[in-house]
């Protein structure tokens, strides 16, 4: 067995607590919005957009990868896949899913639990239209998570989408399978890492139906969201 037991980093100190006052929203959308920006202009964080999400079968057997993020709103988070991947099937038969993006170098994440929903096929159309040609193309080739043969049997179809749509003026066509899913939130985890472990987790979240509230530990916020810090 490896060793990893000396693998550690320092993260933030005792001064650089993240804390209720540190707050730049009373809502998560607004919060979210204002670590993202600062994330992006991090030139070491090359796909701030990039997320993990988790989904599950009914039965409840997990599975996750990475995606990227295309927009966001207080309606939203939105990515874009093959109807006809394991995520997508699972997504239909399990609307939840869990997201999270990790940002390194400021030792930052954020959590965010909630349901799923497609989008409209207008909304995944126009998105569709504004992607590369090429990785328009790639939609076309991909039947996502289905098994091939060989990486070959994979280029050799990609060249023949090339050949038939080689005329930059003739349009791609999106496929039925392919669009856009929309996260409504529920919850949303702001985490900043501390070098003593006692890490920063300030949790946003819906109240439950018919919940009375402790406001002792849990505080009332902006359109109906509840903030609470989480012992790390």
């Amino acid at each position: 067995m490896a060793d990893l037991s000396a693998m550690r980093h320092p993260y933030h100190g005792k001064n650089e607590i993240f804390d209720v006052k540190d707050l730049v929203s009373r809502e998560p959308f607004g919060q979210f919005k204002h670590w993202f920006d600062e994330a992006v202009k991090i030139n070491t964080i090359e796909e701030a957009n990039a997320m993990a999400i988790a989904t599950a079968t009914k039965d409840g057997f997990p599975s996750v990868r990475t995606v990227l993020m295309k927009s966001f709103d207080k309606e939203g988070i939105v990515f874009y896949t093959n109807y006809g991947s394991r995520k997508a099937k699972e997504l239909e038969e399990n609307p939840r899913c869990s997201l999270m993006f990790y940002w390194e170098p400021v030792k930052r994440s954020v959590r965010i639990e909630g349901t799923v929903e497609r989008i409209p096929d207008a909304e995944s159309d126009a998105y569709f239209h504004s992607r590369p040609r090429a990785s328009q193309i790639g939609a076309l080739v991909s039947n996502q998570t289905t098994v091939i043969p060989s990486r070959e049997s994979l280029d050799k179809r990609n060249e023949e989408f090339l050949a038939k749509y080689s005329d930059e003026k003739t349009v791609v066509p999106k496929p039925d399978y392919w669009g856009g899913y929309r996260v409504v939130p529920a919850v949303f985890e702001f985490w900043q890492g501390q070098t003593n472990r006692l890490h920063d987790r300030l949790r946003f979240r819906k109240a439950k139906s018919g919940e009375t509230v402790d406001k002792n530990q849990t505080k009332e916020m902006d359109d109906g969201w509840l903030l609470e810090r989480l012992c790390p």
